[in-house]
């Protein structure tokens, strides 16, 4: 961590990013979705919100986003946002005049249409008209997707394809189906899954509790409600079930479609209540009849033992309550419409077949009666879906944006706010647990020295720059981890089990690294003193004194570096006779192995690299023995030519070190870890105090975007719903644990940048 450094890389980046006097007149580039919005009643208005809203969280700085809503001429919602343009679907030269007005805007790069055959059927040729006489480059997401066309209906899906750059589809059913059934070339076909939310864990039996739900077995199905849905098959599967599980209660989430109600009123609500008394179902189901905000929707699947997915629509592409559901861990007997045979196998739920209420009542019981399962569909759910969240979602139609922008668009990744959520949620009163499932705490896993001296160091930069007086209560119970760490002899042990008692494991493994890093976490909080209490400074002071002639005798590499951070930070003229004796060490090592095509410390690189330059620089800081400086900078800037790739980080795969003798190659995909990530942020942070070189700010900002997406997968290694960070990327996954390295790794990077 470096002091100033937030407002270097604010500024620069406000400079870099300002518009030169030559192109003031420039703006951002701009982007209408065409769709349904709320607060009209629709499942499309909220998937374009939810997209929407992501997409302007994640790449505000990118490009502007407007919409442009479809109503019909009976039709008159207010929206919360402004709108510029609107298309009345029952006009036929509104579409025309929509046109025309889109065409006039020099801004607007893409359309965004979101397409549903029912919305262009007020007139006959309105959406032809619409793309005929439109201008600008379009993209179509196809949100049905009919298989086995007739003629009529394959010329008019191919020419609504004629006019566009790319079709969005949500399955690679529907990808399959284009291309087979209507001829559409795969390579204008981009399937981007059905975006859902991200989630902490709550605990179902408080949720429960909450909603008057206690001790009950809960099965639900939400959405707006119609004859499609088929919810009879699960009432008349409900006895069977009851007859095995009592404490069972069905839930109906959901209003009736709008244009149902229109049309035909509640009648199919009022079959149903008839269908619930003829079959004496009173005490075990539950009409919740709204349009229910997000956040109670979310709640009421998360609590839901199982959700059933009954729909008879032999041809429903996609479902986003099927999808919402399934992001939730719900395990989920559902009917085999296309997107379920897509998601669901044997480790996320059960397929049935369409109303099929005795296959309904087996699967429902089956799963009812082992708890075990449930979890472990749960955990697969949440692990299956990881990829769809709406951060992920954005990323791909933002990858998509670019990639067909005339104008070489680029991305700028949001910052994210500064979230200390889940390192308070792992920390307990003794000190920040080693590991979590998913984002609950593993109190089995204990805890290690690493952790919490890490953790320290979050604690003690967060203070630093928002004095929040909470940051103190995190900086006493992780400084009393080292000094419970610390023995007699003034050297650390690691692992401290649950019952804090200290790990066998401490007996059986180096912990010279161990060391290394209580000795910068004591460092790093002497470095601010001035704004700590004095007893924080004097622990500090006492455990790095006694710790003294134990650090002497380490010659970890990683250790020797952590040490020398450490004692940099300490700023003890006293102690710079040791700071120079394991630096020295450092440049022997270097020596040593140097030639030609190789100039690191060792015959191999492998994890946390870029600790050894910052260290040696941070020697020389001290010192200004140039020896240090230019070693660093040499051995610096020969591990980014191997961990920037065109512009971007991948750092040291764990599943492959790379060796000496292997010097041009680098080929392992996955094994990223997020803290080699940091090192080498922290590393930037510190070259550039020294240097002055802006190569070093836009490289610590590309490597940061590393855990906002921009990784081989193009997925989100920061979770911001927890703020946890996720324990690694991987070849064809992200680990979604967020343990404490991870998470502290994550934050330590973080603070590197402004607010």
């Amino acid at each position: 961590m470096n002091k100033n450094i937030n407002s270097d890389v604010e500024e620069k980046t406000k400079r870099r990013s300002a518009p030169s006097k030559k192109n003031t007149i420039n703006h951002k580039p701009e982007i209408v979705f065409i769709s349904t919005f709320p607060p009209k009643v629709c499942g499309i208005a909220t998937y374009c919100q939810d997209l929407i809203r992501s997409l302007q969280l994640k790449f505000s700085e990118s490009f502007k986003i407007m919409i442009c809503p479809m109503e019909t001429e009976d039709e008159n919602y207010q929206y919360t946002e402004k709108t510029e343009y609107r298309l009345n679907t029952s006009d036929a030269k509104s579409y025309l005049k929509l046109a025309y007005k889109i065409n006039k805007n020099d801004n607007i790069q893409f359309i965004m249409l979101q397409h549903e055959f029912g919305f262009f059927n007020e007139t006959q040729n309105g959406l032809s008209i619409f793309l005929r006489n439109l201008k600008k480059d379009l993209i179509i997401t196809f949100h049905t997707v009919l298989p086995k066309p007739d003629q009529k209906l394959k010329e008019k899906v191919k020419e609504i394809s004629s006019f566009s750059k790319s079709i969005i589809v949500m399955t690679g059913i529907s990808a399959d189906i284009l291309i087979n059934d209507y001829d559409i070339p795969s390579e204008k076909i981009t399937v981007i899954p059905h975006g859902t939310h991200l989630l902490p864990f709550i605990d179902k039996i408080s949720l429960k509790t909450k909603y008057g739900l206690k001790d009950k077995k809960v099965l639900s199905t939400f959405g707006l409600l119609g004859s499609g849905k088929n919810i009879e098959t699960t009432l008349e599967a409900l006895p069977e079930i009851i007859s095995q599980n009592p404490d069972v209660m069905f839930l109906i989430i959901g209003k009736t479609h709008p244009g149902i109600v229109k049309n035909e009123g509640e009648k199919y609500r009022d079959f149903l209540q008839e269908t619930i008394k003829r079959l004496h179902l009173e005490k075990h189901t539950l009409f919740i009849n709204q349009y229910l905000p997000l956040d109670e929707l979310l709640d009421y699947l998360q609590l839901t033992n199982i959700y059933l997915f009954t729909s008879k629509d032999r041809n429903q592409a996609v479902s986003g309550t099927f999808s919402y559901a399934i992001s939730c861990g719900c395990p989920i007997v559902s009917t085999p419409i296309p997107h379920a045979l897509e998601v669901l196998n044997d480790d996320l739920g059960i397929i049935i077949d369409f109303e099929a209420p005795e296959q309904l009542s087996a699967a429902v019981n089956k799963l009812l009666k082992n708890e075990n399962a449930q979890e472990k569909l749960r955990s697969n759910s949440l692990e299956k879906m990881a990829p769809t969240a709406w951060e992920n979602s954005s990323i791909s139609h933002a990858l998509l944006f670019q990639k067909y922008s005339k104008n070489n668009m680029t991305l700028h990744y949001a910052f994210p706010i500064i979230n200390l959520s889940h390192i308070k949620n792992m920390t307990t009163d003794f000190g920040i647990i080693q590991f979590s499932r998913i984002n609950k705490p593993d109190i089995n896993s204990g805890y290690t020295l690493d952790d919490n001296a890490r953790a320290l160091i979050v604690a003690c930069r967060h203070y630093e720059l928002n004095r929040d007086e909470s940051d103190l209560d995190l900086i006493s119970t992780y400084l009393n981890v080292i000094r419970f760490c610390q023995q007699p002899d003034g050297s650390f042990l690691n692992y401290v089990n649950e019952h804090k008692e200290f790990a066998q494991q401490n007996y059986e493994t180096n912990l010279e690294d161990s060391n290394g890093r209580a000795v910068w976490a004591l460092g790093y909080l002497l470095s601010i003193k001035t704004i700590l209490p004095q007893q924080f400074s004097d622990d500090a002071e006492s455990m790095i004194e006694k710790s003294l002639p134990s650090i002497a005798q380490i010659y970890s590499t990683r250790a020797m570096g952590f040490i020398i951070k450490g004692l940099h930070y300490q700023n003890s003229e006293t102690n710079i006779p040791l700071m120079k004796k394991l630096a020295n060490r450092l440049v022997k090592m270097y020596q040593h192995e140097k030639h030609r095509d190789w100039h690191w410390f060792e015959s191999y690189l492998t994890y946390g690299n870029s600790l050894l330059p910052e260290a040696l620089l941070c020697a020389w800081i001290t010192t200004k023995d140039e020896m240090y400086k230019q070693i660093a900078h040499e051995s610096f800037q020969f591990l980014l030519s191997k961990i920037f790739i065109k512009g971007e980080i991948k750092v040291i795969s764990n599943k492959g070190w790379l060796q000496k003798e292997m010097v041009k190659s680098n080929e392992s995909i996955g094994g990223e870890q997020p803290i080699d990530v940091a090192y080498t942020i922290l590393a930037l942070s510190t070259f550039y105090k020294v240097f002055k070189d802006e190569k070093y700010l836009l490289m610590m900002r590309s490597a940061f975007n590393w855990f906002l997406g921009k990784n081989h997968l193009h997925q989100i290694i920061y979770n911001p719903a927890t703020g946890g960070c996720y324990d690694g990327l991987e070849e064809k996954n992200v680990n979604l644990n967020q343990g404490a390295e991870s998470t502290v790794s994550y934050l330590m990077a973080r603070l590197c940048f402004p607010k």
